[in-house]
């Protein structure tokens, strides 16, 4: 990724908002439960970011959203771009960039995905303990820039214990069931098939996305701490005779959104930076 691109758009951001964030959040398809908490808010469209891709898939509203939450600055990208419409990594993963660079030092990732463990149920928030990436591709190969990261990156513990723990605790104050496990990245666009998702489950994962593994992987990359947040939209194909498609992942997020403000909310009352 070309470093002198991220520059000129953390140039303009840090111009719009006037600080530095002391937590980033990146949202999935449909999640905007941030936006009522916080307080004295600034709002930056994508599209005026320099450089800045821009989502065009239903769910992703493609603006940042700067504020204030009890005490802390809070900034919440609404909407990334994937993969699978054509995007190259730099591109999937060029917001994650920039949060590191506008001197954030804590990213949640949230999105929508399906429950491969049938212990788990539809409306479940589970918090990512790690990840497995079927992608296909990993948005650090090609050249090493330094000025982002060492060569070799070292993935243990890359979704921060103690931040499970905090959102954990967050749930159990807010009456909230939060789960725990592992979720696996793939490509998309189309929902798994069934063997699929049975592969999945013997691999050892317990949900499935199209997103959130790349700007895992280049948030630790530059020093991040890393948090995942996956709302259970629907069980993966096979688990249930139901049938998947975005309209019914859009409405359960709307549904959930609730649920992961009040979380949220209680998490930001009790963070320290």
């Amino acid at each position: 990724m070309k470093y002198d691109a991220v520059e000129q758009a953390k140039n303009y951001l840090l111009d719009k908002t006037g600080a530095v964030p002391d937590i980033a959040i990146m949202m999935g398809s449909g999640v905007s439960a941030v936006d009522e908490l916080l307080s004295h808010d600034v709002r930056v469209h994508y599209i005026t970011i320099p450089n800045c891709p821009v989502p065009k898939v239903a769910g992703h509203s493609g603006q940042a959203i700067f504020g204030k939450a009890h005490g802390l600055n809070v900034i919440v990208f609404e909407g990334r771009v994937h993969y699978y419409e054509g995007h190259s990594m730099e591109d999937v993963t060029f917001t994650t960039r920039l949060i590191g660079r506008i001197g954030a030092k804590t990213l949640l990732l949230t999105n929508a995905a399906g429950a491969i463990n049938t212990n788990f149920a539809v409306g479940n928030l589970m918090m990512i303990t790690d990840h497995i990436n079927l992608m296909g591709a990993n948005p650090l190969a090609g050249p090493n820039d330094e000025r982002w990261g060492q060569r070799f990156l070292d993935q243990v513990g890359a979704y921060d214990p103690d931040l499970r723990q905090k959102f954990k605790d967050a749930g159990k104050q807010s009456g909230i069931d939060v789960v725990e496990g592992v979720y696996a990245g793939v490509l998309g666009p189309t929902y798994e098939t069934p063997a699929e998702v049975r592969y999945m489950r013997t691999i050892g994962a317990d949900a499935v996305g199209m997103s959130t593994v790349p700007e895992a992987i280049v948030a630790r990359h530059m020093g991040l701490k890393v948090a995942g947040l996956s709302l259970l939209t629907n069980m993966a194909a096979g688990t249930t005779p139901q049938r998947i498609n975005h309209d019914e992942v859009l409405k359960k997020t709307a549904q959930m959104n609730a649920d992961v403000g009040m979380l949220l909310l209680r998490f930001f009352e009790t963070y320290v930076p």
